[in-house]
């Protein structure tokens, strides 16, 4: 492809991404993730994934996008924000993690993707591609890294210099050739705050490696099972995910509210008080949870945790 094209699509590309309400767009090379292979493989076998036996499928497909998509050459990361200043009015009742609120991202966050592919190929024509949102073996947060979009933090979340942390992840994988961006340094510094606020010690203590099967987010929506007895008291009111990692971020002083109505909360979710929680029946729950990704935890899973947080 000619460079002047290829400086073309790569504008028409992030300027439509941008349209479309996402907040970063940056473009990284496909090609395979060598070093992030092996960090992978040594996370896998230590046992960090818990019950997320998922982690551990398709290695070769989560570590090359040309194994996703044949003939892939971009990987085109999105940042798609979620943070709003609103919370829970009961400061006592248990505690939702804000990527929650509103509707199921997945759904919010694809239907955009897959306009952003289409109007691609309207402009450019035969275009192969496929879009990911948390939904197949992408390493997201690697690539997001690679592109410059931020860096991976001592609680391993992305973190962009502007905007923090509380945004999701998204990728195009296409056969287009484009202009490349390049990653950027760690800004994290000798901070230390996320390691030591997290109440079950899941960032090791040199940061950049969390035990996922220690994590409260891990234990509110993976385990299926009963809750560990030993970790009562542990899970500072958390009944579904947790945001004290990105809460005690400094970084996340540059958070902005989204301007996604799709993220606004049901209008009881902010309201309900601890009572309402303890004593919330299926219906309630149907009702204020429609479309939201809580419903991955279902009616019994929520009342498994907040039975935690209670007795």
């Amino acid at each position: 492809m000619q460079e002047n094209n290829k400086q073309k699509y790569t504008k028409l590309l992030k300027q439509k991404a941008l349209e479309l309400g996402f907040s970063g767009v940056q473009i990284a090379e496909a090609k395979e993730l060598t070093a992030e292979a092996r960090k992978l493989e040594q996370w896998l076998n230590s046992g960090f994934h818990g019950q997320m036996h998922y982690m551990g499928n398709h290695f070769e497909k989560r570590i090359d996008p040309r194994k996703l998509v044949e003939g892939a050459k971009s990987v085109v990361s999105l940042m798609y924000n979620y943070y709003t200043p609103k919370v829970q009015e009961d400061t006592t009742a248990p505690k939702i993690s804000k990527y929650a609120y509103g509707k199921d991202y997945h759904f919010v966050v694809k239907s955009k993707l897959r306009e952003l592919l289409e109007y691609m190929q309207e402009e450019v024509g035969e275009i192969s591609g496929r879009c990911f949102v948390d939904s197949a073996p992408v390493l997201e947060r690697d690539w997001a890294k690679h592109s410059g979009l931020g860096w991976i933090g001592k609680n391993t979340l992305l973190i962009n210099k502007k905007q923090g942390s509380f945004f999701f992840l998204a990728e195009l994988i296409i056969d287009l050739d484009l202009d490349y961006d390049a990653p950027i340094k760690d800004y994290c510094g000798t901070c230390t705050r996320c390691i030591d606020a997290c109440p079950t010690n899941a960032i090791n203590e040199n940061g950049y490696l969390v035990d996922g099967s220690k994590c409260i987010s891990y234990f509110t929506i993976e385990l299926k099972d009963e809750l560990p007895q030993e970790l009562k008291g542990q899970f500072d009111n958390w009944m579904f995910g947790c945001d004290i990692c990105q809460d005690v971020c400094p970084w996340n002083r540059f958070s902005t509210p989204h301007q996604e109505p799709e993220f606004d909360p049901h209008p009881d979710l902010l309201t309900m008080s601890k009572k309402n929680w303890e004593d919330i029946t299926e219906e309630v729950f149907r009702k204020v949870f429609k479309k939201s990704a809580v419903k991955r935890t279902k009616y019994k899973g929520l009342l498994r945790n907040i039975k935690f947080l209670k007795d």
